[in-house]
């Protein structure tokens, strides 16, 4: 039985108890014995550990894992402290510079920031933005190798279960398989809350240049948070 420590263990009960569940973990059990597989075992659920559903208030949403050496630590996007920041963590951090967020500063921002030894995107995952892969294991060296085991059908659960909450999240949905999230999204959602959703390309440098930079993720997040009277993120690492 998964353990994840918060309010994500009831909310995600009724998915653990489902058969695909079943087949998932058999799958995973041969996988981690007989190949590498990343992120660790104990860290494949860490965006949920490090992101309770009550916390949540912008969702991330990625890919799969990144599937070389040491990079994933269960957090889309992120690498653990002291790794190369890989291709396209390297363009987020570079769209993060030329994003006017930190006008918000007066508005509460930049109250939070501590560095980290934990990892280059935890503090996001700190202050309620989940850091979501839709696949949340992969092969190493082998990219995409782990979809259609059953992962979608459990990221799909969490994302339809933040949509269908009370109140309003930003979801940030970066490349064509994360856009099609989107209908769930709209499916789930209650006639009387309104989420955010920001549709752009992937930050990989095979598509960033079709339109991923210059979207000012981080300063409309935080311009939809504060007019829901929320805190904004700080968003330096």
């Amino acid at each position: 039985m998964v353990r994840i420590g918060n309010d994500w263990d009831e909310i995600l009960k009724p998915e653990f108890e489902k058969d695909y569940w079943g087949s998932l973990q058999n799958f995973l059990q041969e996988e981690y014995a007989t190949n590498t597989i990343y992120p660790p075992a104990e860290d494949v659920f860490n965006a949920l550990r490090y992101t309770s559903y009550s916390d949540t208030r912008v969702v991330i949403l990625g890919q799969d894992p990144y599937h070389e050496p040491g990079q994933a630590h269960g957090l889309a996007f992120s690498v653990p402290a002291d790794i190369q920041y890989p291709p396209s963590l390297k363009n987020i951090l570079k769209e993060l510079e030329g994003d006017p967020w930190q006008g918000f500063a007066s508005a509460g921002a930049g109250e939070f920031h501590t560095d980290s030894d934990e990892g280059v995107l935890t503090p996001w995952a700190k202050q309620g933005v989940l850091l979501l892969n839709t696949v949340l294991t992969v092969r190493a060296h082998e990219a995409g190798s782990h979809r259609g085991k059953g992962w979608e059908i459990f990221t799909d659960a969490v994302i339809e279960k933040l949509a269908a909450g009370d109140k309003g999240i930003v979801f940030i949905l970066w490349g064509a398989q994360a856009a099609r999230k989107k209908d769930l999204i709209l499916d789930a959602m209650k006639p009387d809350v309104r989420h955010l959703i920001i549709t752009a390309p992937h930050p990989s440098p095979l598509s960033a240049h079709r339109g991923f930079f210059g979207g000012r993720y981080f300063s409309r997040t935080n311009y939809y948070i504060c007019d829901q009277g929320g805190k904004p993120i700080d968003w330096r690492i």
